[in-house]
């Protein structure tokens, strides 16, 4: 059975809750291990970049099918930057497809609600920051929790899906159920294949249930975004061929502050938070930062 850390007793330190979260990794990982499709540990391992002089921390949320490996460089940028930054790992990734195929969504805010309270042990601000699912999980984190975040910055945040098959997931995953329910699970089709763009991080399969569980939050974030007031930044891939391109200018008229930006990346990937085109997106975050956190080094 796995032990998820508990966040509840006071007194607990920065390192025994990144200790906490290390082994409720390797313990997912070794019970979820799949010979073929399992990446090495150290892409899934959650990390933490401390700038002892900061007194901001960034909760900084990796995508659906991928790992902490996946924003590093943009972990890299802000530390470099004076940030403190936490990567979590959210719940069934880093392991297995089978293993993502049982979670849903509020098991991965509960990973970004650990990410928050090791933040907490050392900053006294933070900015929660996500690409793609990881940008959906930052938006309603600041739904949920208003005063516990002094910006977001969503980058690619699936309000709408472009392809064909994750658009009917839901069907489909009703289907899969219909077919488990009358003992006729040889006729689901429980798994979708992912034209990843980091195949060294992504799961090359993708759980029909985990396209669902994410149109579920991203349904919870369109009602909610006019309650969001805090600073916020918006980036969108203008040739996104997996997340709608609309779904940024939506998700950036719909907030309700007026602190907002939002800024087009000129390219034709869903994958922006990486590589060299990543350098466009981190300056677009570098410029939302220092006009509108106090201390931010300019």
């Amino acid at each position: 059975m796995t032990t998820v850390p508990d966040l509840t007793k006071p007194g607990k330190t920065t390192d025994a809750l990144l200790e906490a979260e290390s082994a409720l990794f390797t313990q997912e990982y070794e019970k979820n291990y799949a010979a073929g499709e399992s990446k090495p540990p150290e892409i899934g391992m959650p990390f933490f970049l401390r700038a002892p002089d900061s007194d901001t921390g960034v909760l900084l949320i990796h995508g659906l099918m991928a790992a902490p490996e996946e924003v590093r460089e943009w972990a890299n940028f802000l530390f470099a930057k004076g940030l403190t930054v936490y990567a979590p790992r959210l719940s069934g990734h880093g392991t297995s497809s089978k293993d993502l195929s049982v979670r849903n969504y509020p098991d991965w805010l509960n990973s970004v609600d650990r990410g928050h309270a090791i933040l907490k042990t050392c900053c006294k601000k933070i900015i929660v920051a996500g690409f793609s699912t990881g940008a959906g999980l930052a938006l309603q984190s600041v739904i949920l929790k208003p005063r516990d975040f002094e910006a977001v910055i969503a980058v690619s945040a699936p309000l709408q899906f472009k392809s064909f098959s994750s658009r009917f997931a839901e069907l489909l995953h009703g289907f899969n159920l219909l077919c488990n329910d009358l003992g006729m699970s040889k006729f689901a089709r429980k798994f979708l294949k992912n034209d990843a763009d980091n195949p060294h991080i992504n799961y090359l399969l993708c759980p029909v249930s985990s396209f669902a569980q994410v149109k579920a939050l991203m349904r919870r974030v369109r009602r909610s975004l006019p309650d969001i007031a805090i600073p916020a930044l918006v980036i969108q891939a203008n040739q996104d061929p997996k997340v709608a391109p609309e779904s940024g200018p939506g998700i950036f008229q719909r907030l309700g502050t007026d602190k907002k930006h939002f800024a087009w990346i000129e390219f034709n990937r869903h994958g922006i938070v990486r590589g060299r085109i990543a350098l466009d997106v981190f300056r677009e975050v570098e410029s939302f930062l220092t006009a509108h956190l106090m201390g931010f080094p300019t």
